[in-house]
């Protein structure tokens, strides 16, 4: 998407991830809820609203979850570091980003989304934040 917010189903304004995912519906809230929990099950408890979605924070930002009209997206700022841990992991954006998307009916898998999440935070524990100039 090249940083564009096309296919948004909106730009969320609120402060609270626990609104964020009650604004969803249907397939998008069940994979919001999924990711969050293996956020939790990864070790994360620093989560926030940021850029209109929500953002784990340990030693700087380590992933996102935005929902939006046709998928959901599971973004890690390691992700590039983290594509041995699954092929599903596609590189893009800044830094060292890497995403994998939930359509409707996509299954998420909350045991691997948790490991991916405990391998970021461990990342940015032992190198930083990635999003900080060097």
């Amino acid at each position: 998407m090249n940083g564009s917010t096309a296919g948004m189903r909106h730009n969320f304004r609120g402060a609270d991830p626990d609104a964020y995912e009650a604004a969803q519906d249907g397939w998008r809230r069940e994979a919001v809820v999924a990711l969050r929990q293996a956020v939790k099950d990864g070790g994360g408890s620093d989560e926030r609203i940021k850029w209109g979605h929500i953002v784990l924070f340990a030693a700087g930002p380590v992933c996102l979850i935005r929902a939006e009209d046709e998928r959901v997206l599971f973004g890690l700022w390691r992700g590039k570091r983290l594509r041995d841990l699954t092929p599903a992991l596609k590189a893009s954006g800044k830094y060292e980003l890497a995403n994998m998307t939930f359509g409707e009916g996509d299954p998420v898998d909350v045991g691997a989304m948790s490991r991916l999440v405990r391998a970021a935070i461990d990342l940015n524990l032992e190198l930083g934040d990635p999003t900080a100039r060097l």
